[in-house]
Formats: C-alpha cells, sequence, structure tokens
C-alpha cells in the first residue's frame, strides 16, 4: 500500500521534520529562508532528499527547483532519492515530476550550463572549453614566460604559486596585496608583476575561448551583477537549496545572495564544526553570516541528534569543539551507549605508533570487524610513512586516499586534449600538448603551427594548409586527417576513433602502454553515457572519476583492506574504527596552521571532524616524539612533543588514557645477576617453514 501524506515523513526525528515541513503549506506561498545546521551524522542527506521532495508533493514544480551540490555524484543520488521518496506517495506520476529536476548540480557544473545559455548576451562564444587545474597551470606559465618573468634575476614565483594566488583572489573577493599579505607574504614583492600576469592570463584566456574552474563562478557572479539578468535567472526558481555550505566560498555566496536577495525559497545546509576548507578559499563566516542577510533574519533549525556514533564519542568530540570561540550551539546526542570511552594513547615514537596501530587493527580484525571498517586518519599525507612501512611488512592491504586522480594521468590528459582540441581549435593548451606527442614537432615548431592558425577566420583548415614539418612525415598526415574527420564525426564514435589515433603513440611513449590502455577503454565507456563531446568534456572536467585503474584504488588481489586517509578526504565518510595519527602539538594544529586565530580555529574543526568518523571506537595516538623533515636552516631532526592543546586536562575524564607498549611487570624482570634465558630452538625451526 502507499504511503500516505500522513505517514511519509514518520521516520524522520522532530527537528528533521521542522526543517522538511519549513515555509510548506497549502496555500503556495514561497518560505521564508532557512538554515539547516546538521550535525555529524545527523541524517543530513536524508532530511534535504525528504525537503525536495515534500516540496514536490505539495505541488512545486520541479523545474523549478536549484540544488546544488559539491559533486555531481552527489546531486545524482539526491535526485534518485528524492524519487523513491516521491514515488511512496505520488506512484506512477513520480518519475514523470522528478525526471524534470533537471536543475541538480555542483555550483560548477550550473554555472557552466548558464554560461553557456546566456553566452552570447554577455559577448562570449558558447562553444569555450574548461580548463582542470593543470591546464590552468600550463597556460599560466606559457603566458609568464612570454612576459619575461621566468627569466627574473630574483627568484619569481612558480606557475602553481601564481595560479594559487590568482584563484584565492578570485573566489575569496580579495585585492591582490590583501592575499599576498595574509598567504604569500614571501610573494608581496612581485604584486605588480602579477597583476600584470594575471591581466595577460584573463586575456589569452578569452582570446583562446576558454574558461577555468574559477572562471566559472566569476563569469557567473558578473552576469548575476546585471539587475536584468539576475531578476530572469532567479525568477526561475521558487526553491534554491545548497548543501554543504560552511564549503562555500565568498564567491559562491555572492551569486546565491544574487539569486535570492530576500532569501524566500532559499535553504543552506551545513555544519559550522565542520568547515576545514579555508585553503580553497572556502570561508565559514558563510553560514555564520547567513541568518544576518535576511530581515526578518533566516531561520535555523539544528539537527543535533546523531545516527553514528556512540554517546562516549559524542561527548568527547562535543568536548573539543565546545571550546571553539565562535559557534551556532549544538551537542550531539545518540542513543548508542557504550562503556568503551575513547582511546587516549601515549606511545614513544612514530614506530611505535604504526605498531600500535597494526596490533588494534589487528585485533579488531579478529573480533569480526572487516578491514576496510577502520580508517586511519592524519592531518598531513606524509605523517602515514610509518605505517605504510609497517603494514607492507605485515602483508596488510590497504587504500590511501589521494592517490593520482584520473584526469591528472598523462596519457588519458593526452586524449581529452585531442577531444577538446577539436571542439575549440583555438585552445592553445590542449593544441601544445597533442603537436608534442608527434614525432618531429618540437616547443618551437608547435608554437609556430599554433600562432598560424590563431590569426585564421578558420583554424582547421589553416592547419590542413600547413606545409608538412620535415621531421613529422606520415605522422603529421594521420594527425591532420584525424582533426578533420573528427570535426565532422558523431558522439560517441568520436572517442573510438580518437584512441586508435592515439594507441600508436601510447606505445611509443609508454612500456607499459597495455595498462594504460585499460584506463582509455574506460574513458569510452563513461563517454558513452553522455549525449555530446561538449558535455562529456564539461562534466569530466568538473566531476572527474577519482584514481586510474592502475595507480591507485583498492588492491587488486585483496577484496579487504584498510583506509588510510587525510582527515580533510576523510570528511563525510564513516568507520567502525578510527585511529588519528600525531594527535600532538605543531601536527594538530599543525605548525603551519596555528599562526591566526581563524587558522587556529579551522585546526579544532579539523580534529572534531576526524573523531566525529567514529561508529563504535575512536584512538587519538600521541607520540611523544616525532621526526621533522628539514624545516627552516636545521634540518632533519627528532622533535619531542606535547598533547594537542585541543584536549586540555579537564577534558581528560572523557577519555580512557593508557602508554603503550606497557611497562613490563616486576615479576617479569630478571633477578640482578641471573641472565635471561633465551630459547632459540623456534627461531631455528622456523628459517625452514
Amino acid at each position: 500500500m502507499l504511503a500516505t501524506a500522513e505517514n511519509y515523513l514518520e521516520g524522520l526525528n522532530a527537528e528533521q521534520r521542522r526543517a522538511v515541513e519549513h515555509g510548506v503549506g497549502p496555500d503556495g506561498v514561497i518560505g521564508s529562508p532557512l538554515l539547516v545546521i546538521a550535525g555529524a551524522g545527523s541524517g543530513k542527506t536524508n532530511t534535504l532528499a525528504h525537503r525536495v521532495a515534500h516540496l514536490i508533493i505539495k505541488g512545486a514544480d520541479p523545474r523549478k527547483i536549484l540544488l546544488m551540490t559539491f559533486s555531481r555524484r552527489a546531486a545524482s543520488e539526491m535526485t534518485q532519492r528524492v524519487e523513491r521518496i516521491a514515488r511512496r506517495v505520488l506512484s506512477d506520476k513520480a518519475g514523470i515530476m522528478t525526471d524534470a529536476l533537471t536543475w541538480a548540480g555542483t555550483f560548477h557544473g550550473i554555472g557552466a550550463r548558464f554560461l553557456r545559455e546566456y553566452a552570447e548576451r554577455i559577448g562570449f562564444d558558447p562553444a569555450f572549453t574548461i580548463h582542470d587545474r593543470e591546464d590552468s597551470a600550463d597556460l599560466m606559465n606559457l603566458v609568464r614566460h612570454e612576459l619575461g618573468f621566468s627569466r627574473a634575476e630574483s627568484r619569481f614565483p612558480t606557475k602553481g604559486t601564481c595560479l594559487a594566488i590568482y584563484s584565492r583572489c578570485v573566489n575569496a573577493e580579495l585585492p591582490i596585496e590583501t592575499v599576498l599579505g595574509q598567504h604569500y607574504p614571501w610573494c608581496s614583492g612581485w604584486a605588480g608583476e602579477l597583476k600584470q600576469l594575471f591581466a595577460a592570463f584573463v586575456e589569452a584566456k578569452q582570446k583562446q575561448n576558454v574558461l577555468d574552474y574559477d572562471d566559472l563562478l566569476l563569469w557567473w557572479a558578473q552576469m548575476m551583477s546585471e539587475p536584468a539578468i539576475a531578476v530572469e535567472i532567479g525568477g526561475r526558481f521558487d526553491h534554491i537549496m545548497v548543501d554543504e555550505y560552511q564549503d562555500t566560498n565568498r564567491l559562491q555566496a555572492t551569486i546565491l545572495l544574487a539569486l535570492k536577495p530576500d532569501g524566500r525559497g532559499l535553504t543552506v545546509v551545513g555544519d559550522d564544526a565542520q568547515s576545514i576548507y579555508s585553503f580553497r578559499a572556502a570561508t565559514v563566516r558563510n553560514i555564520l553570516d547567513f541568518p544576518d542577510h535576511f530581515s526578518p533574519k533566516a531561520e535555523i533549525v539544528t539537527l543535533d541528534r546523531n545516527y553514528r556514533s556512540t554517546q562516549a564519542v559524542l561527548a568527547a568530540a562535543n568536548g573539543v569543539i565546545g571550546l571553539a570561540r565562535e559557534r551556532f550551539t549544538k551537542n550531539l546526542w545518540t542513543e548508542r551507549s557504550s562503556a568503551q570511552l575513547p582511546q587516549l594513547v601515549t606511545v614513544r615514537d612514530e614506530a611505535d605508533q604504526a605498531r600500535y596501530v597494526v596490533e588494534q587493527v589487528l585485533a579488531s580484525r579478529e573480533e569480526g570487524s572487516l578491514l576496510k571498517e577502520q580508517a586511519v586518519l592524519f592531518r598531513t599525507s606524509s605523517y602515514s610513512g610509518q605505517l605504510e612501512v609497517e603494514l607492507a611488512r605485515r602483508n596488510i592491504p590497504f587504500v590511501k586516499f589521494g592517490g593520482l586522480k584520473f584526469l591528472d594521468a598523462a596519457h588519458v590528459k593526452d586524449v581529452l586534449a585531442l577531444l577538446k582540441f577539436v571542439e575549440n581549435p583555438r585552445d592553445r593548451v590542449a593544441g601544445f600538448r597533442v603537436l608534442h606527442l608527434l614525432p618531429g614537432i618540437g616547443p618551437a615548431s608547435a608554437q609556430r603551427i599554433l600562432d598560424q592558425m590563431a590569426v585564421a577566420a578558420d583554424p582547421v583548415s589553416a592547419l590542413a594548409a600547413l606545409p608538412v614539418p620535415p621531421r613529422a612525415g606520415d605522422d603529421w598526415t594521420g594527425f591532420v586527417r584525424t582533426i578533420t574527420n573528427l570535426r565532422h564525426s558523431e558522439w560517441p564514435a568520436d572517442i573510438e576513433r580518437t584512441r586508435l589515433w592515439y594507441t600508436p603513440h601510447l606505445e611509443r611513449i609508454h612500456e607499459d602502454s597495455e595498462v594504460r590502455l585499460a584506463d582509455l577503454l574506460q574513458l569510452e565507456q563513461i563517454a558513452a553515457g553522455y549525449p555530446s563531446r561538449e558535455r562529456f568534456l564539461t562534466e569530466l572536467t568538473l566531476d572527474p572519476p577519482d584514481a586510474t585503474s592502475d595507480r591507485s584504488g583498492p588492491p587488486l588481489r585483496d577484496e579487504d583492506y584498510l583506509i588510510l586517509s587525510t582527515i580533510h578526504s576523510a570528511k563525510g565518510q564513516e568507520w567502525k574504527s578510527v585511529y588519528a595519527l600525531n594527535v600532538v602539538d605543531g601536527c594538530m594544529p599543525s605548525d603551519l596552521g596555528a599562526g591566526t586565530t581563524a587558522e587556529l580555529e579551522e585546526e579544532r574543526r579539523l580534529l572534531y571532524v576526524a573523531m566525529t568518523r567514529a561508529k563504535d571506537a575512536l584512538h587519538l595516538i600521541v607520540p611523544q616524539r616525532f621526526f621533522v623533515h628539514g624545516q627552516h636552516s636545521r634540518g632533519d631532526r627528532h622533535l619531542y612533543a606535547s598533547r594537542t592543546r585541543f584536549i586540555p586536562d579537564h577534558l581528560l575524564q572523557l577519555f580512557e588514557r593508557q602508554a603503550w607498549p606497557a611497562a613490563p611487570s616486576a615479576s617479569s624482570k630478571p633477578t640482578p645477576g641471573q641472565a635471561p634465558r633465551i630459547d632459540i630452538r623456534e627461531r631455528m625451526r622456523g628459517m625452514w617453514r
């Protein structure tokens, strides 16, 4: 029997239901702005999905609902969940209604759609291509070189640093002088040159008809600064919902407030206590200040019932975050009781830390927990080095989050570069990469070819008319023929033709070509799910797969494996047992992350995020000394450490404290003058096993 309007929300708790039903009434009036503070493990996704479904069930047009998440996958999962909920009430009508929920995606993806739609009105070519970070850095380097900054007498910032400065200026909406002073003080002397570089960088992108990640937001924000366009786009949506609002930057907040200046129909969901991405220019101020943007202020609903962790784990996490200088008051609670307190474990050094983790992981496995139900978390990727050695020595399979990304693999970038070059022949970064694949084409030759294409009305015809480079021969002829054919072929046959052209070059360039070819076949399968080359290139760049098949991911011969992850990568995940490494001052908070009050508060939130990943068991490990690689002029050295300042003495009652390994008992010590008995028989027998 189908659920009725009275009982399909019965699975929600009181606060979840309050968030779902806010501003939804029979009169069709759009509700006032809503901020949902969703604590860790409080059913945030379920609540947001129910709110969208509830709006549709009550008559909202799904085509006028904009849902923005932080990954396309999350948007897809949310849409599917909405459909399942709505189907319980609306039966066969649910598919029709939720199929129209087409405005679900990331900020960047939605921005790209609007820019293509409004391109001609804002003086832009809708056939633009999108650069990923590496492409943008390459273009920045090209402009940097053309301006002569790579030949400066004193060290000019690298292309990566230049791009990071540019990106922070854009996303944080801050002048370059402020960004340099706060985040890149060693570059302050180059402010004038960097302004010149960034102006030339913007001009180069416009000439080549390319946008990067930052542009997708910046151009959208600039478009929304035109009152007529802002009213038009904002009027297309009755309801706008944003997930993970604590991870947005100032530019995204500017866009959102331009869409709904009065806040009506606007819902944002997030947790200020989990704002940990300031290195991406995200700011916790967006969520802290959200209610004050409107008059009357936005209503706040707090989800503080946790469905993940035990009360003992939550008590310790609440204690840590309760010392934050500024936050929305929230104390997580649960009905999951446990007598096991979180462990605060003191070890001698990182070697003992690794041995402790391995011992506990194996003990938990013997008690029935899979390896993949356990995770080791750390502030910085390098902290897991000793542990990785110990795991390998003990033959324990593991996966470390943060491996080589799919689109960063050279062979995948080569194929995508050809498709981008066909889509937009003025894209110099793509063209330069593709031309370099041809034998006999060096940097100078590639630049000459691209220069001649740039001044032509039809770049592809100009390419075909060029004389064959002396050392390129048949490879050049095949390349020009492929480019010409791809301009007129149908999708997705394009990508197979691209692979067939590229395969001989793959075999010539890479020794492990067979393994890499598997990635290209995977790329073809992905491509088949997109209606056009333009959609494929756009969405794959904005939301790439996690990793290449041959470079990272679960061990191919093991169905079970331990999870190793930075805390940043672990956000949103959960495991039965969590082990946090190096919970000491200097590591957590990091020496580099404790310069200002804001940075120190984010380090506190980082520990809180690590603690709230644990469902049953939490181990915070405190090495008494740890190894530091060459800081300043003092070289590699061991530092003696103290417990993190985020767990002061008055919070120790929330933990079970232990030293590992335990000191040997008196009965186990040899009596003075008596040599301990040594039996090496077992060792000798083991040599032949």
